[in-house]
Formats: C-alpha cells, sequence, structure tokens
C-alpha cells in the first residue's frame, strides 16, 4: 500500500519520545528537534498551508496513546496520520519487569488504528525499531521483532502505509560504521538517524525532501 500525501491539510505525527524528540508540551505548534521537524520543513516548502502536528510523549507505550487517543488524536481531525510505538513496550520489560503481551500490544493498536480510520485518516504505520549497541540489547529483539511482525500485518488490515524502519535504521548503522552513529543508546536517534527516517517517510508518502538528507 502506498499513501500519497495528496491534499493532505492536516498531518499529525504520533507516538513515543523518537516522535515527541523534546518539544514544548505546553506549546501546540512545538514540533520537536527530530524527524517531525524536519519533515515540516520539507511540507512547508511544497505548500505553506499544510500543518504538521506532533503529539508524540516520552514515555509512552501503546496503551498510553490508547488512554489519550481521543484529545490528542481524534479530536484534531488528522488527513494524514502517522503513528509510530512499542519500543517501550519491550524496553519496560527489561529494565521494569512491566510485559505487554504481543496480544494486548496488538489489541491495543488495532482499536486505536479502528477509531482513527473510522474518523476518515489515512494512515502511515512506522514500525518499531531497535539498533543494538551492546550484547544485551540484541537479547530484546526477541520481544521487539514479534511487535513489528504485528505492526506490519496491521499495516496490511488497514490498509495503510508501513515504513520498515527497523531495517531501514541498522543498515544505515551498518553504513555509518557504528549503531550509536543512528541510535545513541540504540532507541534514541541521533540528528542523522532523525534525517533518515524523515528522508524515508517524505519518500514513502511522495513528498520530495529539500532538507531531509542523511
Amino acid at each position: 500500500m502506498s499513501v500519497t500525501l495528496g491534499n493532505s491539510v492536516r498531518v499529525l505525527f504520533q507516538g513515543d519520545s523518537i516522535t515527541d524528540a523534546g518539544r514544548d508540551r505546553d506549546d501546540d505548534s512545538s514540533l520537536g528537534n527530530g524527524y517531525v521537524s524536519l519533515i515540516a520543513e520539507s511540507l512547508a516548502a511544497a505548500n505553506p498551508a499544510r500543518r504538521v502536528l506532533n503529539r508524540g510523549i516520552a514515555g509512552n507505550r501503546v496503551a498510553d496513546l490508547r488512554a489519550r487517543w481521543q484529545q490528542d488524536t481524534l479530536d484534531l481531525a488528522p488527513d494524514l496520520l502517522t503513528v509510530m510505538v512499542g519500543i517501550n513496550d519491550t524496553w519496560r520489560r527489561y529494565d521494569e519487569g512491566a510485559v505487554t503481551t504481543v496480544g494486548d500490544y496488538a489489541q491495543d493498536f488495532r482499536a486505536i488504528l479502528g477509531q482513527a480510520r473510522d474518523a476518515g485518516a489515512r494512515l502511515v504505520l512506522v514500525e518499531p525499531f531497535l539498533v543494538p549497541v551492546d550484547d544485551t540489547q540484541w537479547g530484546w529483539r526477541e520481544d521487539l521483532d514479534p511487535r513489528i511482525h504485528a505492526v506490519r500485518r496491521l499495516a496490511t488490515e488497514f490498509d495503510a502505509a508501513l515504513l520498515a524502519a527497523d531495517g531501514l535504521l541498522n543498515q544505515a548503522a551498518r553504513e555509518a560504521g557504528s549503531a550509536e552513529a543512528i541510535a545513541r543508546d540504540g532507541v534514541h536517534l541521533t540528528p542523522a538517524g532523525h534525517a533518515c527516517l524523515a528522508a524515508a517517510w517524505l519518500q514513502l508518502v511522495g513528498a520530495r525532501s529539500a532538507t531531509a538528507t542523511v
């Protein structure tokens, strides 16, 4: 499936800290310092009427998105909605012992996507990803990989565009010579990582990138 940007006027990004990227949550127009701001810069150059919104919140798991979905997504009535969530569902298993089963993850994700689709939003799903920086993080893949597969199934189910970020960013790390060049702790992206993700999103939706290049 290929979702084109088309005449979308309101473009919303939802997710966790990777999307949040330090945005000012007291300022509804704040986009943070990551891939969303790079995308917004490119989109504004092509069509100043477009409005890009960022409602990512650091630390969020999919259940957190579901809890705030009405206010932070549906009430904003996006034309094009991008969602990336899942790495914290994995991470909390290993640092806090808080387990979110893949079944519960998929159930919550399916529920919020269904509500967004019914409200008329076109969907872009970004896989959760991990660029391991040490041997311990390689062990996380047993929990994360099934979540990536769940997102791929949901993309098919909801006829959403899919940005296969896990392979993309791991390949970028190989080309850069180290995982830390793309994701400083395996999860949080460097400027090069954000640029890579932004360029891939712009290509996916058919928007030319003037600024988001590696």
